[in-house]
């Protein structure tokens, strides 16, 4: 093996991929000179039987044809498939390709219009942390050390238990009425997230809309009049309202509101439990310790809270029975809102 040997074998590389017009063969002689088993490959091998002084220059020779080889073949590939993309025939006849445009999700949607609404009579947006420390989740909501909702498998607890990914919007309320005085009107939507079974009506991270006004003379005929209103923008002027005695620790007294039944109207079937009526959200006014907590004088101001889950509102409006069905991103059921 000397140096003539390598520029003859050079040529007759260089030749044979002159005559390629087709990928197949070009990538044949590719793994015929190149290959782990091609020529050069086996020139290189037999280095270490050559006299000491011929190795390097050898070694050097066959790494320089290795190259040309090389380039010849990545220039050839090239020009190959340029050429079978010129074949290529455009019919500018056809019609062409129609792309969807996207649209806002129901649950965006719900948000959007609940918000409209309350915005209409006075309230203003604000937005939380998602995590959240013990003392905003569940101390200063006047949420005792022993509540079932403090429980580890109740809510989803980060860093030893010092911060928790929040299990509701109310959270928010304490903080705003830590920065800002009465009178105040707010409505805060958000994720939250509870350990929850996933099913058709839980999921483990879900929306929420947290509402929440205070003033000197507000009371609860304020907020059965706001809920009324919401209520009958929301699913129409021919829905029924009603409030239910219930306990929430950070409202007294307390509330569940029901609406009676959009698929009946009243009369009963399988969607309201053949009752006529449909749980919607809780509200309540707020309880004098949390007043306490964030620094307003309970003998002095009066405020009313309200919260709903926003998937819980959107079944119900856009008839949807199934939760998990807002998150599978199926295209055909997306497309159906605009």
């Amino acid at each position: 093996m000397n140096i003539e040997d390598l520029k003859e074998l050079y040529q007759e590389a260089e030749l044979s991929l002159n005559e390629v017009v087709d990928l197949k063969t070009l990538e044949e002689l590719k793994n015929l000179y190149l290959g782990r088993k091609g020529k050069i490959a086996e020139i290189i091998k037999e280095i270490p039987a050559l006299p000491e002084k011929e190795r390097p220059l050898i070694g050097k020779e066959a790494n320089v044809i290795k190259n040309r080889i090389g380039k010849i073949i990545q220039e050839k590939q090239v020009s190959i498939q340029g050429s079978q993309s010129a074949k290529v025939k455009i019919d500018v006849t056809l019609s062409g390709n129609k792309f969807g445009s996207g649209t806002l999700h129901p649950i965006t949607l719900t948000i959007q219009e609940i918000t409209r609404i309350f915005k209409h009579i006075g309230f203003s947006l604000i937005d939380g942390p998602e995590i959240e420390t013990d003392y905003f989740n569940f101390q200063a909501l006047n949420i005792p050390q022993d509540h079932p909702a403090r429980d580890g498998l109740a809510t989803f607890y980060l860093s030893n238990y010092k911060y928790l990914l929040r299990s509701q919007t109310s959270p928010v309320q304490v903080r705003v009425m830590q920065k800002v005085k009465p009178p105040l009107r707010v409505l805060s939507p958000g994720k939250v997230f509870r350990p929850d079974n996933l099913d058709a009506s839980h999921s483990f991270m879900f929306h929420q809309i947290e509402g929440l006004a205070v003033d000197k003379k507000t009371n609860f005929a304020h907020l059965k009049s706001s809920l009324e209103y919401f209520v009958k923008e929301f699913f129409g002027s021919d829905i029924k309202m009603r409030f239910r005695p219930h306990y929430f620790p950070f409202t007294e007294p307390s509330a569940e509101i029901d609406i009676s039944c959009i698929i009946c109207g009243g009369e009963g079937c399988s969607v309201c439990g053949r009752k006529g009526w449909l749980e919607i959200l809780g509200a309540g006014m707020v309880h004098p310790n949390v007043f306490i907590e964030v620094g307003f004088d309970s003998e002095v101001f009066q405020g009313y809270a309200f919260g709903m889950g926003v998937e819980r509102m959107a079944m119900l409006k856009y008839g949807i029975d199934d939760i998990r069905t807002f998150f599978n991103n199926d295209i055909r059921f997306l497309e159906q809102f605009s």
